[in-house]
């Protein structure tokens, strides 16, 4: 199995909020310190669930410091560095790897999409940016465009393009990843078991938040062979991975909301256009953690 440059169970990380919506640090180094006593042996700083659309440049690169203030050499911290503009991707890819981000997560330029040559091309201009290693990002149900195989071929030859999150559903494509030389993470929980199956290495997860523990021993199941194991706890966490992924406006909310119900911060604001999880859908998410064993 290839290696796991970026650690196995990774959470991308939620950015805690003030009341007023300004970037609480002192909450942010709790959820990180909660993710990495919990199973988590990476974390992701400003990626889609830290909401990163609405973060500027100076808030990620205070939360990614804050961040490595609060979890040291217990973890790998990746930083989110995807945008739409090359520029700005350029711009806080140099941030992170003088703030002393392990690695950078760079997702497919979204709602511009590009054609594969104008991806190839911000990916150059962006790994070339730091000498940091990198995890490319394929989620083409929020970014528009999907990352061709002779596009990931030709970008391995990079030698910081080591890892693939991939949320593209295609898990046998994983397959074909993986003779290619990348380490590919699970992009969505609840086809980490399958993606496993192809050669996975692990998982960037948003579940991890509040089932990092669980997460860990099923990867952990599944590489030592026993896949009876790693479908039970799979199977246990279901509820989790309907309550946390099914409302429309997941991953922030969902992740906010069951950090609260932790007892880790002690709100749930996300920025517009997002909306907080109001309370009867709380009290759904509640239900689902506590059916899958998560919650008391």
């Amino acid at each position: 199995m290839t290696s796991a440059p970026f650690g196995t169970v990774l959470t991308a990380m939620v950015t805690p909020f003030r009341e007023d919506g300004s970037v609480d640090l002192d909450a942010v180094k709790k959820v990180a310190k909660h993710l990495v006593d919990n199973g988590n042996d990476g974390i992701v700083v400003s990626g889609t669930t830290g909401e990163s659309p609405t973060t500027s440049t100076a808030e990620d690169g205070e939360t990614l410091a804050a961040v490595k203030d609060a979890v040291g050499d217990r973890a790998v911290v990746v930083a989110g560095v995807g945008t739409n503009d090359t520029r700005h991707s350029v711009e806080l890819a140099r941030q992170a790897e003088k703030v002393g981000a392990d690695g950078v997560l760079l997702v497919t330029p979204y709602y511009n999409k590009p054609s594969q040559a104008g991806v190839i091309e911000h990916f150059r201009q962006v790994v070339g940016a730091s000498s940091v290693p990198v995890m490319l990002y394929d989620v083409p149900g929020r970014t528009g465009t999907k990352i061709d195989l002779a596009t990931y071929e030709k970008v391995r030859g990079w030698d910081p393009v080591v890892a693939v999150k991939d949320a593209t559903g295609d898990l046998a494509r994983t397959a074909r990843l993986v003779d290619l030389g990348y380490a590919v993470y699970s992009g969505d929980d609840v086809n980490t078991l399958g993606y496993l199956a192809y050669g996975a290495v692990g998982l960037v997860s948003v579940v991890a938040h509040a089932a990092g523990k669980e997460l860990r021993a099923m990867i952990e199941a599944f590489r030592a062979g026993d896949h009876a194991e790693a479908l039970r706890i799979h199977t246990a966490l279901i509820p989790a991975y309907d309550a946390v992924m099914g409302v429309p406006n997941y991953g922030a909310t969902t992740a906010k909301a069951a950090m609260e119900l932790l007892g880790v911060i002690d709100n749930r604001v996300v920025r517009s256009p997002l909306v907080a999880l109001d309370d009867t859908e709380v009290a759904a998410l509640r239900d689902g953690l506590r059916a899958a064993g998560v919650l008391s």
